[in-house]
C-alpha cells in the first residue's frame, strides 16, 4: 500500500526535480571553480574580509569536510566552509563564502526569517521523524484521526522549507551586493558568482516543491485509507 500505490509517482517527480537541481548546482559550481578571481583571494580570506568590514569579530571561520557542505551556525557563531571552498580562489568559492557571510550578517541584524527558521528547526525535525510512523500506525489500526495528525506533523516540514526560501535568497542578495560594493570580484567575475548562487537557490525551491508533493501524497493516502475503513 505504501510503496506500490499510484501516489508514489508524486515522490518520483519530487526526487527527479531535486536531482536535476542538485546536478545543476554541482555542474555550475564546477564550471566556475575553474576561474580564479583577479585578486587571488581565497574564500576563507574573502569571508574574513567581509566579516571584518561588517564589524563581526566573534564568528569563527572553519574548514569542514565534504563538498558544498558550507553553512553558518547561529547558535555556535561558526562559519564553516567546505574543503572545495575554504582555500580556493575560484569565483564559485568566493560566491559561496560570501553567501554564508550573508547569513552571519542576517544573524547580527536580527533578520526575522532567520530567527523564525532557527526556532522552527526542532518542530520540523519532530514532524520529519514522527509523521510517517504516526500515519502508518493510524492507517493500520484504522485510527483516522491519528493518521491525520501525522499529516499535520509533516506540514511542519513544508513550513520549514517555505521559511528557508527568503533566508537563502536574502543571503545571496547580500552576498552579491557586498562583493560588488567592496570590489572583491570584477564585473565579469560577478556574473559567475551570481550564476552559482542562483543555481544554489534553485535547490531550495526544488526541495520545497518536492516536500509539497510528499505532503500531497500523504493526504491522498490518508483519505484513501479512511474511505476503505468507512
Amino acid at each position: 500500500m505504501f510503496y506500490l500505490d499510484p501516489t508514489y509517482i508524486l515522490v518520483l517527480i519530487g526526487a527527479l526535480i531535486s536531482g536535476i537541481a542538485s546536478m545543476n548546482v554541482n555542474s555550475t559550481f564546477r564550471k566556475f571553480s575553474r576561474f580564479s578571481n583577479d585578486r587571488g583571494m581565497t574564500a576563507e580570506e574573502c569571508a574574513a574580509l567581509i566579516m571584518n568590514n561588517a564589524g563581526i569579530y566573534d564568528v569563527r571561520i572553519e574548514s569542514i569536510r565534504g563538498n558544498l557542505t558550507d553553512h553558518y551556525s547561529p547558535a555556535e557563531k561558526v562559519l564553516r566552509l567546505s574543503e572545495s571552498v575554504y582555500g580556493s580562489t575560484s569565483v564559485a568559492a568566493i560566491g559561496v563564502a560570501a553567501h554564508e557571510c550573508g547569513h552571519a550578517i542576517q544573524h547580527r541584524d536580527g533578520y526575522f526569517p532567520l530567527k523564525l527558521r532557527s526556532l522552527s528547526v526542532p518542530v520540523a525535525n519532530i514532524g520529519s521523524w514522527l509523521s510517517w510512523p504516526v500515519i502508518i500506525i493510524g492507517l493500520l489500526l484504522g485510527y483516522a484521526d491519528l493518521a491525520r495528525l501525522g499529516v499535520i506533523l509533516f506540514t511542519f516540514v513544508v513550513l520549514f522549507q517555505l521559511i528557508t526560501l527568503p533566508v537563502e535568497f536574502n543571503a545571496s542578495s547580500r552576498a552579491l551586493k557586498i562583493l560588488q560594493q567592496r570590489n572583491i570580484l570584477a564585473p565579469d567575475e560577478m556574473k559567475g558568482a551570481s550564476k552559482v548562487l542562483r543555481a544554489a537557490a534553485l535547490t531550495y525551491v526544488a526541495a520545497l516543491f518536492s516536500t509539497i508533493l510528499q505532503l500531497l501524497r500523504l493526504v491522498l493516502l490518508v483519505r484513501g485509507g479512511s474511505r476503505r475503513r468507512g
